[in-house]
């Protein structure tokens, strides 16, 4: 919860909910420099007023947008804006909410809007859940992806990324069939064929839903590099430099308002995405121990992901360049291992989200 101090307001939280068979979430990624200081008019303090009335109040202040949480209901916002988002299912108009030194300011109306959306009764009391895993082997067929050959016991070894990644994949999705014979476990190639990116995410997208369902993507790679010392793992989420169009634009009533409601809901996609990562990286560490390092979670505009209208990840499983990696990549037991790391992860954010009904965060 945040935190009712007058020198600073932290905040490490995460908010999920869906729309449309896709997770969204708010995260505040950093500090928020909320101080008591007078305010001008009959504006009030946003963090004291959502206190009082028993909201749940989220804020990103690199994107200067939040979200107020309350009875399993949600209010999106953005400072400056007059336009709210109500469970990122429709819109409408209030009082902008603005920041003034240091602080989130709202006037009574805005209030007001908020507590009414909060006091009608949710049109389902059906839980959240993750209807379906896609899981990705990158390459295949004709496109092998990094390989490097290496002598492993005498013997010389030619290594391919797409041989690893398939294995990895197929090991994953036999664990998540097993734990979620309800899901959907979906894997983009189950043998050596080639698929093109656009029809990965053209098979990710189509994915068909039931409401209150949401789907992840989780795309497996291996690594390489002209640095032969260069190792470890990795976790890739979409850059917040790319903006997705995740919205329907022919639906929305009033054209001027898409590039904003794009924003604020592509925002949440990738912040969601970095959730998954950490839960796939922890995974991950527990699994593999000392055998290999983490090189932690990055961000990057990764073609495999960018054009998937849903949370997203890429996990590099090691590099094939570094001698006592490929080595590694060349045992079933730790490739075991990784594929059990992955799942852990995925299952944690499963867990996770379905416990909370689709809101989630930190207690």
């Amino acid at each position: 919860m945040f935190q009712n101090k007058s020198n600073a307001a932290r905040a490490f939280k995460g908010l999920l909910t869906k729309r449309s068979g896709k997770l969204f979430f708010a995260l505040c990624v950093s500090l928020l420099p909320l101080v008591a200081s007078p305010l001008f008019g009959q504006e009030l303090s946003l963090l004291d007023e959502s206190s009082k009335k028993g909201q749940v109040l989220y804020w990103d202040t690199l994107t200067q947008s939040g979200v107020l949480e309350k009875n399993g209901k949600q209010v999106s916002f953005r400072a400056g804006s007059n336009v709210i988002l109500l469970d990122n299912e429709k819109f409408a108009f209030t009082d902008a909410p603005q920041i003034a030194n240091g602080q989130i300011s709202v006037s009574q109306k805005f209030i007001q809007d908020s507590e009414e959306w909060f006091s009608l009764r949710s049109s389902s009391g059906e839980n959240f859940k993750v209807g379906a895993i896609l899981i990705d082997p990158g390459h295949g067929g004709k496109d092998p992806g990094a390989l490097m050959t290496h002598k492993i016991n005498g013997k010389k070894v030619t290594i391919k990324e797409k041989d690893i990644n398939l294995s990895v994949a197929k090991m994953l999705a036999a664990r998540l069939k097993a734990a979620y014979p309800q899901k959907q476990i979906i894997m983009t190639r189950s043998s050596d064929v080639f698929i093109t990116l656009q029809q990965r995410t053209e098979i990710a997208n189509s994915v068909k839903l039931k409401d209150h369902e949401a789907v992840l993507y989780i795309s497996i790679h291996v690594n390489s590099s002209l640095d032969k010392k260069a190792r470890g793992y990795e976790v890739w989420y979409l850059s917040p430099g790319y903006r997705r169009t995740v919205l329907d634009h022919g639906k929305n009533e009033d054209p001027k308002l898409f590039p904003i409601l794009n924003s604020m809901m592509e925002e949440e996609y990738t912040t969601e995405s970095i959730l998954i990562a950490k839960f796939i990286m922890d995974g991950l560490a527990a699994q593999i121990g000392n055998l290999s390092s983490s090189r932690g979670i990055k961000a990057e505009e990764w073609f495999v992901v960018r054009n998937s209208n849903m949370p997203s990840v890429l996990v590099e499983v090691g590099f094939v360049s570094n001698y006592e990696e490929a080595k590694l990549l060349n045992d079933e037991s730790y490739l075991q291992k990784t594929a059990f790391g992955i799942y852990n992860g995925i299952a944690a954010f499963v867990t996770h989200f379905e416990r909370s009904r689709g809101f989630t965060g930190t207690k």
